[in-house]
């Protein structure tokens, strides 16, 4: 079942148990329960599960954090780390919504997307 903060139906799933290694590109939402080391990139929305472990560099569209992501990340449009969320590294996003009772260590660079320069009021 779709979140409703994703785009759309999860069309990967990586369950608890598993364990992957590697680089994962990825088109559309995918959701990881399990565990998962290396590389992630592409276009779309990355879902971590409540008790995912992920150790990876991350750059994708969207991030849903309810896992743990140890790695840098580059975001093109949201990062959400939820309650059960914790992150441990940089991050570059526009926007970055962190609820209360997640975790966040590291340095974060907010920078307005390229498309909205201009339209912020100072």
């Amino acid at each position: 079942m779709a979140d409703k903060r994703t785009n759309g139906d999860i069309i990967a799933f990586l369950g608890r148990g598993t364990e992957f290694d590697g680089k994962l590109i990825i088109r559309g939402s995918i959701r990881i329960d399990g565990e998962f080391k290396g590389e992630i990139l592409g276009s779309g929305t990355l879902i971590i599960g409540e008790g995912a472990e992920v150790e990876a560099n991350i750059a994708v569209d969207n991030l849903l954090i309810f896992g743990s992501v140890r790695g840098n990340c580059d975001i093109g449009e949201r990062v959400e780390i939820c309650s059960s969320g914790r992150l441990v590294g940089n991050l570059k996003t526009p926007t970055f919504i962190v609820q209360e009772g997640a975790t966040f260590d590291g340095d974060c660079h907010m920078e307005i997307p390229a498309g909205k320069k201009g339209s912020e009021n100072v």
